[in-house]
């Protein structure tokens, strides 16, 4: 006896991908995502991949994944694909200190994200 299968967590015409251990703040992450949110799949990975921002990179690779996920495993048209969610959340946090003077330390705080990218097979009009 095995397990049921799982549901699928998007739409039929959906494939998704999720970024689990991204390093960097979730603020600066969201920005990125807004740059894409909406946006042809395309025109999305040319904006990342010359976008001045460091957290751009593991979001093109995430944004790729999920293209790669939709033409593989869903057989979905690569073309015809809209990024239709881009959400941020936030993930572990690494607590490291620092050396201060007169015997003292502070915290030092280093945040990782999560971003998930769901990408829409959109119907010609």
């Amino acid at each position: 006896m095995s397990k049921p299968k799982a549901p699928r967590r998007v739409g039929d015409k959906e494939a998704l991908s999720v970024g689990t251990q991204i390093r960097g703040s979730a603020q600066k992450l969201n920005l990125v995502a807004g740059l894409i949110r909406g946006r042809k799949a395309g025109d999305a990975l040319n904006i990342l991949a010359f976008s001045k921002k460091a957290m751009a990179v593991d979001a093109r690779k995430v944004l790729a994944s999920a293209i790669a996920n939709a033409e593989n495993n869903h057989n979905l048209d690569v073309d015809a694909l809209v990024v239709s969610e881009a959400s941020v959340g936030k993930s572990i946090t690494m607590k490291r200190f620092a050396t201060r003077g007169r015997g003292k330390s502070t915290r030092i705080l280093k945040p990782f994200s999560r971003l998930r990218i769901v990408v829409r097979e959109q119907e010609e009009a």
